[in-house]
């Protein structure tokens, strides 16, 4: 069996980064966040990336950090969510912004891993979404065409892997995860624990080893909550 596992994230990323690279980053709002191996790109400070995830990070977190530094170029999302930095930077013209409706950029990924370079969809059409997007007519209903989206490396978070590469993901930290382990040229995977060879069931494995070229235990599993609401207990 090849060996996946490396001793950490920086040793995962070792030889891969360079400047100008595309990069995938897994995660939805705070979970499923692949933290550790953006600590390690913020350290090495690889520079003009485009980075393609649902919302590049919130204030203090995951992909914000690299925005302190400005290291990213091009931003491909569906949200900015709270993350004023962001905001403050595409409005400046300081980041490149591709906005893509949420289900829109699911399926470019997925199709970037399946090797389907476009297809056709109604989310966008006649809006700004559809500009400078070639327009066809299927039974009476305008569809805009999409393209794949593909990594030079995918960065994904799980929550167990075993040597082989296998991942499990928990519950909404699968997110966008599964889909980005498919189109990266490269997929690293942090997991929150590495277990044995067979220790999986294979009907719960989300990701196929094949997809996975690296993995590494996480050094940063922080489970923030987005927006804490409570109610006053009665007496």
């Amino acid at each position: 069996m090849v060996q996946k596992i490396f001793p950490s994230p920086a040793a995962a990323l070792q030889d891969v980064l360079f400047d100008g690279m595309t990069i995938m980053s897994g995660g939805f709002g705070y979970a499923g966040n692949p933290e550790s191996l953006i600590a390690e790109i913020f350290r090495a400070g690889t520079k003009d990336l485009t980075i393609i995830s649902n919302n590049c990070g919130n204030e203090n977190f995951g992909l914000w950090f690299l925005l302190t530094q400005r290291q990213i170029r091009k931003a491909i999302c569906s949200y900015l969510g709270v993350n004023r930095l962001f905001q403050a930077q595409c409005l400046a013209g300081d980041v490149e912004l591709e906005l893509t409706p949420q289900g829109t950029m699911a399926e470019r990924i997925r199709a970037g891993g399946a090797g389907i370079p476009a297809f056709y969809t109604r989310t966008g059409a006649g809006t700004l979404v559809a500009q400078g997007k070639p327009v066809e007519e299927f039974e009476g209903q305008l569809y805009i065409r999409e393209t794949w989206l593909r990594a030079d490396l995918s960065i994904v978070k799980a929550w167990r892997g075993d040597p082989a590469g296998n991942l499990v993901f928990r519950k909404t930290a699968r997110n966008f995860n599964p889909e980005m382990a498919t189109a990266g040229k490269i997929t690293i995977a942090e997991v929150e624990e590495i277990v044995e060879a067979g220790a999986l069931d294979p009907d719960q494995i989300h990701t196929p080893g094949i997809y996975v070229d690296r993995l590494v235990q996480s050094t940063i599993n922080e489970k923030r909550i987005g927006e804490l609401t409570t109610r006053p207990r009665q007496a």
